[in-house]
C-alpha cells in the first residue's frame, strides 16, 4: 500500500532523458491510483505547487551539467518554499551512460545529488531518495549520438529501474543509490566550480547556425532558458545558454553546429592574451608583479576567467558578423566535427517511452 496520496514530478530536460524518467514514474504512480502532477520548469518565473490533500512525494528530475544540476534547476530549488506540510522529496539526475556490447557503463554525478539535497534539507524537507539514472549520453558537441539500438536498450533498462525505484519510495523505503559512486563523484567535484563560473559561459558561445538554417524559429521557441535569439537574420546564442543540446538535436535541418575550430582558436587566443597582459602588468605595476610571483590562485581564478570570457564574448560577436560571408561560414562549418556525416543527433525511440 502506498504511503503517499500524491506524486509531483518537476523536470528540466534538454533532449528528453530527464523528462522520460519523470514520465515513466508518473505513469507507474497512476497505475497505483495515486494523484499525479507532471510539471515542466522550462522558462519558469515562479514556483507553483499543486494543491493536494494527504501526504505528497515530490521528485526533481534533471540532467547533469558539469557534474552538478544545471543552474535553472538549482535556481528552481533555491526558490522552492520551505516544507510546511507532510511532504517528502527525492532527486533523480540523468547522467551520461554508455553501453559496450552487453555491458552498461555508468556515468558520474559529481555534486548533482549532494548539493541539491543540501538545499532541500535546509528548507526542512526529508530527502528520501537519491537516484542517478544512466541514460544515453547526449552531449553531441563531444561525440556522435548513440546508435538507436543502444538508445532503445538503455531506455528499456532505465524504465524498469525507474518503476522499481518509485515502487520502493511509495512504500516508504529510502533509496540511496547515489552514494555508491561517492568516491568517483568526489574525484570529479573540482570540475563543478570551473564549469559553473567559467565553462558553461564558454560552451554557450560554441554554437552557430550554418547556411542550412531557414530561420524557422523552432530552436528559439523551444529553448528552455530563452538563450537563442535572431541577430541580423542569424541565430545567436546568449550567455544564458545551458548547453542542454535541445536545439542541436531537434533542428529539422541539422543546421546547428558546434564550432570546434573557433573554440580551439578562442582558447589559444585567450591564453595568449592572458600571458601578454600579465607580463605587461607585472612589468609596469608592482602589485601585479607580486601576484605573478605569489598567487597562482588569483591568476587562475580571477584574471584568467575574466580574460577568457572577454575574448569569447568579443570574438563570438565578430564570428557571428563574419558568418554572413559564404567563405567564412564554410570555414566555421567545415572545422566542426558535428558537420561530419556520421555525427548522429540524439533521439530516443518513441515506442519505448510509453
Amino acid at each position: 500500500m502506498s504511503k503517499y496520496q500524491n506524486f509531483v514530478a518537476y523536470y528540466f530536460s534538454g533532449t528528453g532523458n530527464a523528462r522520460n524518467v519523470a514520465t515513466w514514474m508518473i505513469n507507474f504512480a497512476k497505475s497505483k491510483n495515486i494523484n499525479t502532477f507532471l510539471i515542466n520548469i522550462d522558462r519558469f518565473k515562479k514556483v507553483e505547487i499543486p494543491k493536494t490533500e494527504g501526504k505528497t512525494l515530490i521528485g526533481f528530475f534533471s540532467p547533469t551539467h558539469g557534474f552538478n544540476l544545471p543552474p535553472i534547476m538549482l535556481e528552481f530549488m533555491s526558490k522552492f518554499p520551505r516544507r510546511t506540510t507532510e511532504t517528502d522529496v527525492f532527486i533523480v539526475n540523468t547522467r551520461a551512460g554508455l553501453k559496450m556490447n552487453k555491458l552498461f557503463i555508468p556515468g558520474l554525478s559529481g555534486l548533482a545529488q549532494y548539493f541539491p539535497s543540501l538545499i532541500l534539507r535546509l528548507k526542512g524537507y526529508r530527502v528520501v531518495g537519491q537516484q542517478p539514472m544512466d541514460m544515453p549520453s547526449n552531449w553531441i558537441s563531444l561525440h556522435p549520438g548513440v546508435r538507436e539500438s543502444v538508445s532503445v536498450s538503455m531506455h528499456v533498462r532505465c524504465k524498469t529501474i525507474s518503476e522499481h525505484v518509485l515502487d520502493k519510495l511509495l512504500t516508504g523505503k529510502k533509496v540511496r543509490k547515489a552514494w555508491l559512486s561517492l568516491p568517483f563523484d568526489i574525484a570529479v567535484s573540482p570540475v563543478v566550480p570551473m564549469y559553473y563560473f567559467i565553462g558553461r559561459f564558454i560552451l554557450a558561445k560554441t554554437f552557430v547556425a550554418s547556411d542550412k538554417c531557414n530561420l524557422c524559429g523552432l530552436c528559439e521557441k523551444q529553448c528552455p532558458v530563452n538563450a537563442i535569439i535572431q541577430v541580423d537574420k542569424r541565430m545567436f546564442w546568449k550567455y544564458s545558454c545551458e548547453s542542454c543540446m535541445r536545439c542541436m538535436n531537434q533542428c529539422p535541418e541539422k543546421a546547428i553546429q558546434t564550432a570546434h575550430g573557433f573554440t580551439t582558436l578562442g582558447i589559444w587566443l585567450a591564453s595568449l592574451v592572458f600571458t601578454v597582459l600579465l607580463t605587461f602588468l607585472a612589468s609596469k605595476i608592482d602589485f601585479f608583479k607580486e601576484i605573478s610571483e605569489l598567487s597562482d590562485f588569483v591568476k587562475g581564478w580571477v584574471l584568467y576567467p575574466i580574460v577568457t570570457l572577454t575574448v569569447f564574448f568579443l570574438s563570438y560577436r565578430f564570428v557571428h558578423y563574419l558568418m554572413r560571408f559564404t567563405f567564412f561560414a564554410r570555414l566555421i562549418e567545415y572545422t566542426s566535427f558535428t558537420k561530419l556525416p556520421f555525427w548522429r543527433r540524439y533521439k530516443a525511440k518513441k515506442s519505448v517511452l510509453k
